[in-house]
């Protein structure tokens, strides 16, 4: 029996890729492995959609290679995803010992490519559905649901359409029995994930497509939580604010704002400025009073001059998001924006990214102070390994991997809580974190 390792890079969506191509060999016989050093085989799902996101790929295949070069085994190392997709001449010369290329149109084709199995290349990029095996790596307690690949906006900074084409929506249906098969195993909180969660059901002829997913998804008994990701604040609606109350809803919303500079904007090819998302976050917060707020900024953009930095500063402090993450500009050929040079210097861009995250950080610290003494509810992920008096798990207001966790205190009690959603106290906060005492 081969023993199989993945190294997966990049975003959530990568992650399903990934489990997609680990639940097709575990079905075809293969042992999955978490160590290299042992494994037969080892795949890296790369990312490609900016430079350090590509260095972290190039680090990894240099990993495998090594692990290669030093195993006893006949290792073979298969490099896929969206960086193969993007360069895959580039990659095939500069890690020539890589035995198999793969980019993201055939992660179901897994099993054939390790056997040299020939096949047509697939004209779109792959996605998924309810039957296709998924070997699950995240806690018990939740999951990643995929309902669309691709993306159909026209941001001039992004390379994402060059790489995964335009826009496919999975069917209701598909989605839905994804969800329940995943709530049978005990999932209780599910993530929808997409390039853009608001737009789906556009190429399905759906209306408020989004709306009538959630509305089939909260019909799932077993299921406890739905978080929605990754939404375009242009295309919130109320359809969508009036089911952010449903108890099953996470009263939490994801939204790229990227900048509030106007000019700036406009040169992204992105809608909301500074003033429209101010009233935006005021009007969602009047209808959902309870809604957590996640952005993303990009600092660095061409163009930026200290201004326009002040600007965002500025805009960040007046909208005072629950959660902030910063990327500084990463110039990517071929997209519309190319040509603008990348005139801002790496140090200012780090600069600027780390004054916003100290200011954001002050932030963070006032908005969880005002949970001290509420009782809220946790999904359980498992106890801390350091500590296993302590239970790790989020609220409704953090996100899986990209927000902070509750550290909830059980005195006594050492049940087994993983997977199950629990009551607590909040007892303490810094920033990022929560700390609490489990009600039994």
């Amino acid at each position: 029996m081969k023993k199989t390792a993945l190294i997966n890079l990049g975003c959530a969506k990568n992650l399903v890729d990934s489990e997609v191509m680990l639940g097709i060999l575990d079905q075809k016989g293969y042992q999955i492995s978490t160590d290299i050093k042992k494994a037969d085989i080892i795949i890296i799902n790369t990312c490609g959609f900016i430079k350090e996101a590509r260095k972290e790929s190039e680090t990894a295949i240099n990993k495998a290679l090594k692990a290669k070069e030093g195993s006893k085994r006949r290792t073979k190392v298969v490099v896929a995803g969206c960086y193969v997709e993007r360069s895959a001449d580039e990659l095939k010369k500069q890690f020539p010992e890589v035995d198999h290329w793969t980019g993201v149109k055939e992660f179901n084709l897994i099993d054939r490519i390790l056997s040299d199995a020939s096949f047509q290349r697939p004209e779109k990029c792959y996605l998924y559905d309810h039957k296709t095996p998924r070997f699950l790596s995240t806690p018990c307690s939740w999951a990643y649901l995929k309902i669309s690949e691709g993306c159909s906006h026209k941001c001039s900074f992004c390379a994402i359409p060059q790489i995964k084409g335009s826009y496919q929506s999975r069917p209701v249906f598909s989605i839905k029995e994804e969800a329940r098969l995943l709530a049978d195993k005990g999932v209780k909180e599910i993530n929808i994930i997409s390039q853009d969660s608001t737009y789906y059901g556009h190429d399905l002829g759906l209306k408020n497509g989004l709306s009538v997913l959630l509305k089939e998804l909260i019909r799932i008994k077993k299921l406890k939580w739905i978080r929605v990701l990754y939404t375009y604040p242009e295309e919130i609606h109320d359809s969508l604010l009036e089911l952010l109350n449903e108890p099953k809803i996470c009263s939490y919303l994801d939204c790229p704002f990227q900048h509030s500079n106007r000019g700036l904007l406009d040169q992204m090819k992105r809608g909301m400025d500074g003033a429209r998302a101010l009233a935006f976050l005021s009007d969602v917060r009047k209808k959902v009073p309870d809604i957590a707020f996640r952005t993303t900024l990009i600092v660095g953009f061409p163009g930026e001059k200290d201004q326009q930095f002040e600007e965002l500063k500025k805009f960040v402090c007046e909208a005072k998001f629950d959660h902030l993450g910063v990327f500084t500009y990463s110039r990517e050929k071929n997209t519309p924006c190319y040509g603008l040079g990348d005139p801002v210097s790496s140090e200012t861009k780090k600069s600027r990214q780390r004054e916003l995250m100290e200011l954001q950080s002050e932030i963070s610290l006032e908005k969880n102070q005002k949970y001290l003494g509420q009782i809220k509810e946790m999904v359980v992920e498992g106890r801390l390994d350091q500590d296993p008096s302590l239970l790790m798990g989020r609220t409704q207001s953090q996100a899986p991997e990209v927000d902070g966790v509750v550290f909830a205190d059980t005195q006594q009690d050492r049940n087994d809580y993983s997977g199950q959603i629990k009551k607590i106290k909040v007892t303490g906060c810094d920033p990022y974190d929560l700390y609490a005492e489990l009600i039994t």
